[in-house]
């Protein structure tokens, strides 16, 4: 069980690496178009540990000119769990400051917090963990997959709280399918967690402008997406292989990051692909992280963990 001690102990924030760059040769399946987003660089995910849970780390805490409102991004499994085998964990653990955001391409998870929230999530619901002035949680893989076994992959991702918010209380919310519509087109597929794309649009509230797509690509597909030129971009490659502008090339557990300044994302999957695409309007303000605590000042961490550690955000114990 992890205590609170030992948590300070190990809570840094991890950086990710710079991919080489690398470009298709021949001839681009991609069609020229004015106004598009140019890539500014592409990273590879690295294996990391996250309690029992194996993840692929694109980000975390670093890039946050190109990522903001954004601060970490995590892709866990896909792992194979067998029927009766232990859960794959993370032990009780606070957050403040920030929204640790949950969805799940299959399997399941189970969530508990010092909120009194304990819950299965399913695959294809999203989950907000809106932690505001602190709280606790832990989450482990579901029950189903350990009564039945299954495949568990899924992504967690930080969404930052703008100052204005930060100490508001915590609250946790899931959603289900009618608030995060699906599209259905001839050259893909998608699902529309945060923002609006093609005039579908989630009823999922932000505090800032914010959009967040799960797309499936088939093969030979081109995309053009429309993108505030004020607001920062990224893709992320789950599987398969994607062109980018300038002929880049993104393959699976790498994420390329796009300059501001022009609307367009363009996007080429000659075998087929499944990416992440998110963004939003950058915050401009400063960010101090200490492991899972995401303020705008040095003072406010250390209010931060002299909270946890008095057990104002909660009694881990009750929570694991």
């Amino acid at each position: 069980m992890m205590s609170r001690r030992k948590f300070l102990r190990g809570s840094a924030i991890l950086g990710v690496s710079v991919a080489a760059p690398s470009l298709l040769l021949g001839q681009s399946g991609m069609y020229s178009s004015k106004g598009n987003r140019k890539v500014y660089r592409v990273l590879n995910a690295d294996h990391t540990k996250v309690g029992t849970l194996p993840v692929m780390r694109a980000f975390a805490g670093d890039h946050l000119d190109h990522v903001s409102p954004f601060v970490l991004f995590d892709e866990f499994g896909p792992v194979d769990i067998k029927p009766g085998s232990d859960a794959l964990r993370v032990n009780a653990h606070p957050h403040a400051g920030v929204i640790p955001t949950t969805y799940f391409l299959s399997g399941s998870g189970h969530h508990k917090d010092s909120l009194n929230y304990d819950f299965q999530i399913q695959t294809g619901e999203y989950m907000m963990f809106s932690s505001g002035r602190g709280a606790i949680h832990m989450e482990e893989s579901g029950q189903r997959l350990k009564e039945e076994g299954g495949k568990i992959h899924g992504f967690q991702i930080w969404l930052n709280m703008p100052a204005a918010y930060k100490l508001d209380d915590p609250t946790t919310t899931v959603f289900r399918d009618d608030h995060m519509p699906t599209i259905i087109k001839k050259d893909f597929t998608g699902r529309v967690v945060l923002g609006e794309l093609f005039g579908y649009k989630s009823n999922i509230k932000t505090f800032t402008p914010t959009f967040y797509y799960y797309l499936k690509l088939n093969k030979q597909a081109r995309l053009n997406i429309p993108t505030d030129p004020a607001h920062n971009a990224f893709i992320y490659a789950v599987s398969g292989g994607v062109e980018l502008e300038g002929q880049h090339a993104l393959k699976p557990n790498q994420l390329a990051l796009y300059e501001r300044g022009q609307s367009n994302i363009n996007l080429y999957a000659e075998e087929g692909a499944e990416v992440f695409l998110l963004g939003g309007q950058p915050m401009n303000e400063p960010v101090y992280s200490y492991g899972p605590f995401v303020m705008n000042n040095e003072q406010q961490i250390m209010q931060c963990i002299n909270d946890y550690q008095s057990g104002k955000m909660g009694d881990p114990d009750k929570v694991n």
